[in-house]
């Protein structure tokens, strides 16, 4: 039997889906998918406390879904994985 996607990409898709199945996470991708924002505008457009937002951008960024970069005392995040994003407009 020949398999067209492997084991390694089977892990990729199942830990894609996990990021995805969390609501808080989902409302963070759509405030970022327009554009960067800090984490003070996050909170604000999604009603989500500053503890989670943080918390929930850790997650993503370790998953390689968003990156960050520091302007004084602030980080802006930016999505990075833009199939992720596809991915979310078709379902």
């Amino acid at each position: 039997m020949n398999h067209l996607i492997t084991i390694d990409r089977y892990e990729f898709l199942a830990n894609r889906f996990k990021l995805l199945s969390e609501p808080t996470r989902l409302r963070i991708l759509e405030v970022l998918c327009g554009e960067e924002r800090n984490v003070s505008e996050i909170c604000e457009q999604t009603g989500l406390q500053q503890a989670n937002v943080s918390k929930q951008l850790q997650l993503l960024k370790t998953s390689g879904v968003v990156a960050c970069r520091r302007v004084g005392t602030s980080r802006y995040y930016r999505v990075i994985d833009r199939e992720l994003l596809k991915l979310c407009d078709r379902v």
